[in-house]
């Protein structure tokens, strides 16, 4: 998204894009949403608090101060002179002192991948799973798949298309998940794949009515034209599918499916919405596993925005996905929270609560008392390859914050004998980095993955992905 700040000296009346209706602001963004994204008021209003949180301020729902529903009214603090609520100036953040991945909880050094795999791997997905984006309860919907349809002559011969459905629950209106699948035409056996997760699907619909599965395009230019080119295989599945992303609709499919008799919303340490969507993921993983058309032990996922959050964690916990691309994170991605710069972890608390677990509140304003950083999230895709981009006009996703979030992983990936990304100094614009485990690359254009992060992750995934031959 590109965004345009109208400074506290004026007032603003702004519609929200959504339609739900106009804001008078003193300071409020006016959003341009990137393509691809869904109307949603989450996506237009930098509200401090969404639609009936808890005010930190004074302690009263917003709903209660003529906050309408769907749609947030915001109480921004401003930070920056230029009336962003965003710190946007390196010489401002404060110093910091980031925690160390290869300390246990109780002090003692990890010594060799053993005690990393077997101790501190688990105590680290645990903080993050209770403390940051919830863990996924026992009463999580089992997903049933079926083959919908078939293409044997999708994009001009070059490959089969297969459209799958997955059904959440047994219910007579099961929530469907709809995934696109392209495999090359002329394989000779099992294929590597690429997953993307994208802004798209949608409502719920019953049995025999699944909805349309999301689009072919994964961004700007035509990547999967190169993935298919390589002999490898690409699915997308549209995040909606798998649960809602407002206020109103973040309880609406899996999350909903999975409540207890008598429970309201998830508990505290349960799953927000980044990690029903990972779950999503890993739900897909499990029908790829069983399709023999795809080899397992070359799944490839990959992100954007909030759904670069959501790869990232995907990755994080489930060892099957053997490379993740998170673009442009952000903050609680894989921007270190601790650096005060852009997007802040207060922001997501407040903003898009929905998103992590109800615990993730303590630490508003308290960002040293975190149990770890961002870099071990990242971590914990260690060994396996990780790419992540930034972009020169997305500075309040902290792409500088991202780099350094990789660049503090590297003890990891070294102990467990791969490499990194060789550099702790932020490379030149548009050069990636893609000779160690590790890739990045800094581009100058906005808040997207574009056809070079492509080019670049594609590039980087050459090292670890081999197709079957051709017939």
């Amino acid at each position: 998204m590109r965004r345009q700040w109208i400074t506290k000296s004026s007032w603003a009346r702004i519609e929200c894009v959504s339609g739900g209706g106009p804001h008078d602001e003193k300071q409020i963004p006016a959003i341009t949403r990137s393509a691809g994204e869904r109307d949603g008021c989450s996506r237009c209003c930098r509200s401090a608090n969404a639609v009936g949180h808890q005010s930190i301020f004074d302690g009263r729902s917003t709903a209660a101060q003529g906050g309408r529903e769907g749609c947030g009214w915001p109480n921004h603090i401003p930070r920056s002179a230029d009336g962003s609520p965003y710190q946007l100036y390196e010489e401002k953040i404060p110093p910091y002192t980031l925690p160390d991945p290869l300390k246990m909880n109780d002090g003692r050094r990890v010594v060799d991948s053993q005690m990393w795999l077997k101790e501190r791997r688990s105590e680290i997905l645990q903080m993050f799973q209770t403390e940051i984006y919830g863990k996924v309860p026992d009463t999580a919907p089992k997903v049933r798949w079926e083959v919908a349809s078939t293409d044997p002559k999708a994009r001009d011969g070059a490959a089969i298309m297969k459209r799958v459905v997955g059904y959440m629950g047994d219910g007579p209106d099961a929530p469907a998940m709809n995934v696109t699948m392209y495999t090359p035409a002329r394989a000779t056996g099992p294929v590597p794949i690429v997953l993307t997760i994208t802004f798209g699907g949608g409502p719920a619909r019953g049995r025999g009515a699944a909805g349309p599965a999301a689009g072919p395009a994964v961004g700007p230019g035509d990547p999967i034209a190169d993935i298919l080119a390589r002999g490898w295989g690409y699915a997308t599945i549209g995040y909606g599918d798998i649960e809602g992303d407002t206020y109103n609709t973040s309880l609406s499919r899996a999350r909903k499916l999975a409540l207890k008799p008598g429970q309201a919303r998830p508990a505290p340490d349960e799953w927000g919405t980044i990690s029903a969507w990972a779950w999503g993921v890993s739900r897909i993983v499990d029908y790829f596993e069983t399709d023999k058309t795809v080899d397992a032990k070359q799944i490839a996922i990959e992100g954007h925005s909030r759904l670069g959050k959501t790869v990232l964690w995907a990755g994080a916990q489930d060892p099957r996905i053997a490379a993740v691309f998170s673009s442009c994170g952000g903050e609680m991605g894989a921007a270190l929270a601790r650096r005060d710069y852009g997007e802040s972890l207060d922001d997501m608390a407040y903003d898009f609560y929905w998103q992590f677990a109800g615990n993730i509140q303590k630490y508003a304003g308290k960002w040293d008392k975190l149990p770890g950083d961002q870099h071990f999230v990242i971590s914990l895709v260690a060994p396996r390859p990780l790419f992540l981009n930034g972009g020169l006009g997305d500075q309040w996703s902290d792409p500088k914050g991202e780099f350094l979030g990789a660049v503090a992983a590297g003890p990891v990936y070294r102990l467990l004998g791969r490499k990194d990304m060789g550099t702790a100094e932020l490379p030149p614009m548009d050069r990636p980095i893609i000779d160690g485990d590790i890739g990045w690359n800094y581009h100058s254009e906005g808040h997207q993955a574009t056809p070079a992060d492509w080019q670049a992750f594609l590039k980087f995934l050459d090292k670890y992905f081999k197709a079957p031959g051709v017939n």
